[in-house]
């Protein structure tokens, strides 16, 4: 009897064995504590940034270096992906610079809709907040969802609520006007009211969702989106920023993703996820997992955005099938590099510390 348990154990042993060596990924072998090699990677939206003036460009660009500093700042120090990743948005959703916080496009009704996610990698633990109308930061709403509740996903009036019960002020939506935005809603509207005109375009420039995925120096990653969605868009609309496996998600067995572009495509596809799982199980890389998802089975089905992706051998993706893509990426070595407001542009790089 004791030699058949042995056997079995051996067998069990070597099953396992066998499926980690197949997934091409050594799941028992964590990232060195105190490695050093952390990373911060920040996208801004994906769209036609041609359309923008230059001083407009100059300035999404000042907002994405000065949000990057921010998080570069906490890693710097040992401090942990998540609160890198939530407070690189938060400054990204005060700028008013995109679509997200106080730069959220505005519904048919007129007022901006936010939406937001938020994810460990190495527990799974998610929150995540939709159609919210008076939360300045809903990335630090999604994460007090996931830190103080059993829930994921809180939605509108019931999501506000739960922020009263933490001591966050709701403020006023005119605390997201701006004459720029305004005037977007004002014009879509006209455009979709004119006789057999077409619907006014959901992302008519680089005005789109901020994310951030990071990686810190215990090897743990993280991921981020905080989005207003699509101009015009009904109210009540949630893409996939705020569901997790879609516009967001982080696993330390694969990789953590954020997304940005037309949602509901990362919603049917559940985007994320599935660059994550080919990662794990399949032992793909990280660039061709993206690219495969991104660039040909996105495309095939008439999607368009991009994603940031990154593993916790510190590799980073960040394929676009759109005119542009503004992005940023941030190591240990200090150095912010931002690209992608098109396609030819070439690299820029600021300092981490001014």
């Amino acid at each position: 009897m004791r030699r058949v348990l042995l056997v079995r154990v051996w067998m069990m042993f070597c099953v396992l064995a066998f499926a980690e060596g197949a997934s091409g990924v050594d799941i028992a072998a964590p990232v060195p504590r105190d490695s050093g090699g952390w990373v911060l990677v920040v996208h801004v939206g994906a769209g036609d940034y041609g359309k923008l003036p230059t001083e407009r460009i100059e300035a999404k660009k000042a907002s994405l270096a000065s949000a990057m500093r921010e998080g570069y700042r906490i890693l710097q120090r040992g401090g942990a992906s998540l609160d890198a990743v939530e407070a690189t948005i938060r400054v990204l959703e005060d700028s008013g610079d995109f679509d997200a916080g106080r730069g959220g496009y505005y519904t048919r009704q007129g007022v901006p809709e936010l939406d937001a996610a938020i994810m460990d990698g190495r527990t799974l633990a998610a929150g995540a907040v939709a159609s919210v109308k008076h939360i300045a930061n809903p990335i630090h709403l999604a994460r007090l969802v996931m830190e103080k509740t059993r829930h994921v996903l809180l939605v509108g009036e019931g999501a506000e609520e739960f922020a009263r019960s933490q001591g966050i002020e709701l403020v006023s939506p005119y605390h997201f006007y701006s004459e720029r935005e305004w005037e977007r809603f004002q014009k879509a509207r006209a455009a979709e009211e004119k006789p057999r005109a077409v619907p006014a375009p959901g992302r008519p420039d680089g005005n789109g969702t901020v994310g951030v995925v990071a990686l810190d120096r215990t090897g743990n990653l993280a991921a981020g989106t905080s989005t207003g969605g699509t101009v015009l868009k009904m109210p009540g609309r949630v893409g996939d920023s705020p569901l997790i496996g879609a516009g967001t998600y982080a696993n330390n067995e694969g990789c953590a993703v954020s997304a940005t572009g037309t949602g509901e495509f990362f919603i049917r596809q559940v985007v994320a996820a599935d660059i994550c799982m080919r990662v794990r199980y399949l032992g793909v890389p990280l660039e061709r997992a993206a690219n495969d998802v991104v660039m040909k089975e996105l495309v095939e089905r008439g999607g368009d955005g991009g994603v940031i992706a990154l593993d916790r051998q510190g590799n980073v993706a960040m394929p676009f099938n759109t005119p542009g893509m503004m992005t940023g990426v941030v190591r240990s070595d200090g150095k912010i590099l931002l690209r992608g407001w098109t396609r030819t542009a070439e690299q820029v790089e600021v300092p981490a510390v001014k």
